[in-house]
């Protein structure tokens, strides 16, 4: 069964404490925090600071999303914040191997993200290392973006690349997953779906997060 992973790019961000609550008594399974610099992608939106006043309000896995330039500079201030899993770009990296290293040094879990223009070959040489494969299924930068269809064959790749080589890695997808495509989308091969709009845009947040998990 897949899990959630509210994203709170889609949140009031005048009311996150408040957003939070409501995500954790819905039975989220991770809260996904979307970092974004600028630079990697065209849009800016929080960093550890802001990371670190939410974990004191949750104990809900931090699923943190690096969406920045050169992020091994960060890695120690993330992980101080409370992050849970730290997911990267391979593009934004120079050494990706030692950036994946260096999340694992300290008992979190390293994910690498890969968006619709990039081959899931690009991380061949990495498959043994990571936690989780983070499957854009939009182009990064922005929420509420429409689902990319043909994104469903590369999750199902992705799928029988993990099971094919019996590897332990987690298959998440972010990007216009709602509540009407998301079962055909979870049913490719997802572990965890990541959900911005798709939560946030209901009026009863509780009860939509209810829903997602039912699928």
């Amino acid at each position: 069964m897949a899990k959630i992973s509210p994203s709170i790019l889609s949140a009031d961000f005048g009311s996150l404490k408040e957003e939070i609550l409501k995500l954790e008594k819905g039975g989220a399974d991770y809260i996904h925090l979307d970092v974004m610099d600028g630079l990697y992608v065209p849009n800016i939106t929080f960093g550890p600071p802001v990371i670190s006043k939410l974990r004191s309000i949750t104990d809900v896995p931090f699923d943190v999303h690096l969406m920045i330039d050169r992020p091994e500079r960060y890695i120690d201030d993330f992980v101080k914040a409370g992050a849970d899993i730290i997911t990267v770009h391979p593009e934004a990296t120079v050494h990706l191997h030692r950036t994946i290293e260096a999340i694992k040094s300290h008992g979190v879990k390293a994910g690498v993200a890969l968006n619709p223009a990039t081959p899931l070959g690009s991380i061949e040489y990495v498959l043994d290392d990571i936690d989780l494969v983070l499957i854009m299924t939009v182009n990064p930068g922005f929420g509420g973006q429409k689902f990319i269809p043909a994104m469903k064959r590369k999750i199902r790749n992705m799928r029988d690349i993990v099971d094919s080589r019996e590897l332990d890695i987690l298959i998440e997808a972010d990007g216009g997953i709602k509540l009407d495509n998301a079962k055909e989308i979870i049913d490719c091969g997802l572990d965890i779906v990541v959900v911005g709009s798709g939560i946030f845009e209901a009026e009863d947040v509780v009860e939509r997060t209810r829903m997602f998990k039912n699928l």
